[in-house]
């Protein structure tokens, strides 16, 4: 089989590290005051360089920050927007795990007025990975699907967005300022990290959103059509990936459902080029929705657990790449963890050398299937 010299990979990974103590100690340090600015950016930059030179030495062709730059996937990148802030949440959520259930309201955001790019937000952090990378340089960034999720139309100002479809146009424009930044410093592989399309898969999170007083049926093409607006006038040597995820933390997990209900639509009408897909359990269905799959596109399946340190066997991974390939052929297949292995501090599940074996494991088994991670 060729070699695939573009993202997404055969070997591939969602993008978050297990954070090392001393970068968790000076984040830490600088909420309280004790550590500065410059300190924590020379600590990070410094773990930042390790960490990438782990995802080199192990065969990986793509590279990240690990995350490094941030607290949160998603708010230290949501918070920066003109006019985002934190509010109670409108939502409830039951996370799962081997040993039980925990009830969660995660903090919900607010806008409070117009939105706004008032300066780059991780186009400094993707120039620092991109100057010390041999591999393809790899950026994460939330989906804006998550500003109206979490609070919906009663967490948006209605004097500064009387009309809902102002505050989509708004959000997908600051989105695409965002992405005109990263292409100027030379970024090609962006991933979105998209939780809201999965959950609208469950029955239970659907009720939730019926709750909070919004269409969980149409909610799906509202969320593509805001996605599609974000990708306007992207050079044509960028790959966009999105990454579906049905919540991370801890070993711990929000939603159950299979991908049946948005597959043609979110294979079809989202205009990305490949999906990182949640498969290491029975929660997320089967491969079925695979078939939806359109020529051209890569589906990179998450069969690796990050939830737990237990390490699969080749065998098990080949195993359910070629289940996988009844339903899209293996050239529009990928191999990848189904989730970062950090998705904030703490809440990882292993050490950083058993996130290394499954990383290693991912590229050898890449190898031996297409031939090339």
């Amino acid at each position: 089989m060729s070699e695939r010299n573009k993202p997404p990979f055969r070997a591939d990974h969602v993008g978050s590290l297990i954070r090392p103590e001393r970068l968790v100690a000076a984040r830490l340090g600088r909420e309280a005051g004790s550590v500065s600015a410059d300190e924590l950016l020379k600590i990070q930059h410094e773990c930042i360089r390790e960490v990438v030179d782990i995802q080199q030495n192990l065969g990986l062709k793509v590279v990240t920050d690990g995350e490094f730059n941030r607290q949160s996937w998603q708010t230290d990148f949501l918070l920066k927007i003109a006019n985002i802030g934190r509010t109670e949440s409108k939502i409830r959520v039951r996370f799962h795990s081997k040993t039980g259930v925990r009830d969660s309201a995660p903090p919900s955001l607010v806008v409070q007025g117009k939105l706004g790019r008032p300066q780059p937000i991780f186009v400094d952090d993707f120039k620092f990975l991109a100057s010390i990378a041999k591999g393809t340089p790899k950026v994460t960034l939330p989906s804006p699907s998550v500003v109206h999720f979490r609070g919906g139309r009663n967490a948006i100002d209605p004097k500064a967005y009387p009309d809902i479809e102002e505050f989509y146009d708004d959000l997908a424009r600051v989105y695409r300022e965002e992405f005109a930044g990263l292409v100027d410093v030379g970024c090609r592989y962006l991933q979105i990290d998209e939780v809201n399309l999965a959950y609208l898969c469950d029955p239970a999170l659907r009720a939730e959103v019926v709750n909070m007083g919004e269409d969980p049926a149409s909610l799906p093409k509202t969320y593509s059509k805001l996605i599609n607006a974000t990708l306007t006038d992207l050079p044509a040597d960028m790959t966009v990936c999105m990454h579906l995820c049905r919540g991370n933390f801890g070993g711990m997990w929000v939603a159950d459902g299979g991908y049946d209900p948005i597959a043609e639509m979110l294979f079809n009408d989202i205009k990305v080029n490949g999906y990182f897909l949640e498969y290491d359990s029975e929660r997320a269905g089967g491969f079925e929705p695979l078939r939806f799959l359109p020529k051209g596109k890569i589906a990179v399946l998450g069969l690796m657990t990050t939830k737990s340190p237990d390490l699969e066997t080749k065998d098990d991974l080949k195993r359910r790449i070629d289940q996988a390939a009844k339903f899209a052929p293996l050239e529009q297949l990928a191999l990848s963890p189904q989730c970062g292995f950090s998705s904030g501090i703490g809440g990882q599940t292993m050490s950083v050398d058993q996130e290394i074996r499954k990383l290693e494991l991912i590229v050898e088994t890449a190898r031996e299937v297409w031939g090339s991670a």
